[in-house]
């Protein structure tokens, strides 16, 4: 039962703190107009042309931090509030996206693994809890241990993308850190609410790692367990 907690709820927890993190940091410094009031589009533009980035299409995108960038169409894609914001969090958020086109542009490595590994996630996904239920609620049968077998390999698959995925977030963070700064977007002093949005955002990232970590150690043990009986 101890062990069930530290894997399952106590990560499930974590990522519940995480949510609100940056749903707190996100509401808090979208408040927050920056002095110069260069839109979060504006902002992702000029990071992107500093890189000699010119073939990168901006667009806004409909929900809230659903922002992202899809270096298969070199697509950057901006929620509402940070492709026409000039808030401390949609320049930090526009940046940090922006951070991802240089990696695409300079051949960041890790995102290239990541990139690699996206589709057989995607697929992992979709079938990992199916399989995982039914092969506990089967666990004292002969295809009980296959299913989970196969749900085993499909989190190992989920847990390596989301460990991969983080030095490629912090990263991003960090580059849209430098260029704000550099490219006169936001003043020195104002860089406190763009950190605590970015930091926000990765601890998410990091929550999603404990999350399926914790799911791949706790199947583990059900099959070794299932071995020793």
């Amino acid at each position: 039962m101890l062990i069930w907690i530290i894997l399952i709820i106590v990560p499930m927890l974590f990522g519940l703190y995480a949510q609100m993190k940056i749903r707190s940091a996100y509401g808090k410094n979208v408040q927050i107009p920056s002095r110069g009031r260069i839109r979060g589009a504006e902002a992702a533009q000029a990071v992107m042309h500093s890189a000699g980035i010119h073939d990168v299409e901006i667009v806004e995108v409909p929900g809230e931090l659903t922002d992202h960038y899809d270096p298969m169409n070199k697509r950057l894609a901006l929620s509402h509030d940070n492709y026409h914001g000039t808030s401390l969090a949609a320049l930090g958020v526009a940046a940090h996206e922006a951070g991802h086109a240089i990696q695409h542009k300079v051949g960041y490595a890790m995102m290239s693994v990541r990139q690699t590994l996206a589709p057989a996630t995607q697929i992992a996904a979709g079938v990992a809890n199916f399989v995982m239920i039914a092969g506990i609620f089967l666990i004292s049968s002969s295809i009980g241990g296959t299913l989970l077998t196969f749900g085993a390999v499909a989190l190992g698959v989920i847990c390596l993308f989301q460990f991969i995925t983080l030095p490629v977030e912090f990263d991003a963070s960090r580059r849209a850190k430098a260029q704000l700064v550099q490219l006169g977007i936001v003043d020195r002093d104002e860089m406190p609410g763009v950190n605590e949005t970015l930091n926000a955002a990765a601890l998410t990232y990091v929550a999603a790692f404990v999350a399926a970590l914790g799911s791949l150690l706790h199947i583990l043990m059900l099959l070794s367990g299932r071995r020793e009986e």
